[in-house]
């Protein structure tokens, strides 16, 4: 059994040393779709956390509720919808969207943007109670009491922000509904390692499992080394 394993990993670090090209695009377009999802996520759900945590207004218990139950949104539930949305016979189907990495993009904004929302509320919210009395006394407005939350809660942001990235990249559900996994088009790493379990190829399936952790591995390191640099 252990002799299989290691010859698994061999085979798998092997081929990721071969440049294969097929294994290379589907890495670029996991990252291409990731960042964009991520950062489109970031730039609305933080405004919407944010608002949500220093604003006071009626309901404001019940929009956080619902907030934090959208962050529990099933990945598929979330691929129906936009497939419903973008088919042929859905209201945006003249687009042209089906099957494509914008459309990809599009499901993951869906999907992540209320888990940005929520995390950013809950780490706004009391660190801003400390901040009231001082926005009250410079009477500053709502967009610079906004941008002085964030910039309170900076390092919490960078937090936020690698979870949504995990999340995208992890992702198989909602991409695989609406992109369909195909070969030079739409297919990223994780639905091609079920592809390629499914099929048997469990060399480029582990190769593609060991180059996701890695991605994951550097961009966390990356960002703790950012935290470290900013405190000084």
């Amino acid at each position: 059994m252990w002799t299989d394993v290691a010859e698994a990993f061999s085979k798998a670090f092997a081929l990721m040393g071969e440049g294969n090209p097929l294994f290379g695009e589907i890495v670029r377009t996991t990252l291409v779709m990731c960042l964009q999802s991520s950062v489109y996520s970031m730039l609305i759900g933080v405004p919407i956390g944010v608002l949500v945590a220093i604003g006071s207004f009626p309901g404001k218990k019940i929009v956080v509720t619902v907030m934090r139950t959208l962050m529990g949104l099933p990945a598929v539930a979330v691929g129906i919808f936009v497939y419903l949305l973008f088919s042929g016979t859905g209201p945006f189907g003249g687009l042209g969207l089906m099957y494509s990495v914008e459309l990809m993009v599009i499901a993951q904004v869906i999907l992540i943007t209320p888990v940005v929302a929520g995390m950013t509320e809950s780490a706004v919210s009391p660190a801003y109670e400390g901040m009231r009395e001082t926005v009250k006394g410079l009477n500053l407005n709502k967009g610079k009491a906004m941008l002085l939350a964030v910039n309170e809660c900076k390092y919490q942001m960078i937090a936020v922000y690698l979870f949504a990235f995990g999340r995208s990249i992890a992702e198989v559900g909602a991409v695989q509904i609406v992109g369909g996994n195909i070969l030079h088009k739409t297919r990223v790493m994780t639905t091609a390692i079920a592809l390629n379990y499914n099929t048997g190829q469990f060399q480029l399936a582990l190769a593609l499992g060991i180059v996701l952790i890695l991605i994951v591995l550097t961009v966390n390191v990356a960002a703790t080394l950012l935290q470290r640099g900013t405190r000084r």
